[in-house]
């Protein structure tokens, strides 16, 4: 098949056990851009042998990082994929034709999260949208420490199909993740939100986002999303 002009951009570091099937989901694209931080592990290695062209470069901070692969990319189009995220066929199909006669700058698209096993679409986790496929010559990241996101000089459309999400395996790498995360954010201490925002978050994502109908996955996602609340305005 035909590959279509699209660079697809992954950043990486020791995700030897990820990359493969990301770059697997990508293999309709002419491009799959690796930009690696000096990884450790066989990531590199899988990369290449699954021709994916490999850069290096010292680890800038999300936004600048995703900024500087864009720039290494060869079109004008990329897509912005994370190693544990996976193109899904209709999403493919999706983009492909899209790709044939653009009509917006950049391009929505939803995320479908697995966490511990299961596809979870409470707890305000679906759909999820964020920019991931746009024209570089009209947009690029922000740069803030964390949760960054592409800022785009034109219109913006949305597509239909998700990706997929292979977002944690168990409880404690969730936990970690989002005490790494609360460190890197530029919130304010502020007491009275360490202590009544958590549970706002807790009563939203639980209840009126329906978490309790994903049984124990969705108490541990409320409860560790209220945690993270509570270290962002007390750490």
């Amino acid at each position: 098949m035909e590959k279509v002009k699209l660079s697809v951009v992954i950043i990486s570091k020791n995700e030897e056990n990820y990359i493969g099937e990301a770059i697997q989901s990508a293999s309709f694209a002419d491009e799959v851009l690796v930009l690696d931080s000096y990884s450790t592990d066989n990531t590199c290695a899988i990369a290449r042998s699954l021709n994916a062209r490999v850069e290096k470069q010292k680890w800038l901070g999300f936004g600048k990082q995703k900024n500087k692969a864009i720039q290494l990319a060869k079109n004008d189009w990329v897509f912005v994929l994370d190693a544990d995220e996976r193109i899904t066929d209709s999403l493919k199909k999706e983009i492909i034709d899209m790709l044939k006669e653009p009509l917006y700058s950049a391009y929505y698209v939803a995320r479908l999260n697995d966490f511990f096993g299961q596809y979870i679409k409470t707890c305000g986790l679906y759909p999820d949208y964020s920019i991931r496929l746009f024209n570089r010559r009209l947009g690029k990241f922000n740069e803030v420490q964390v949760h960054e996101s592409v800022e785009v000089n034109g219109k913006k459309g949305y597509l239909k199909s998700p990706m997929v999400h292979m977002a944690y395996d168990n409880v404690t790498e969730f936990i970690n993740k989002q005490k790494y995360y609360a460190g890197l954010s530029n919130k304010p201490k502020n007491k009275f939100k360490a202590v009544f925002s958590p549970i706002w978050v807790f009563v939203k994502l639980y209840l009126l986002r329906f978490g309790f109908i994903d049984g124990w996955r969705g108490l541990v996602i409320s409860c560790v999303y209220a945690q993270y609340t509570f270290w962002k305005y007390s750490k």
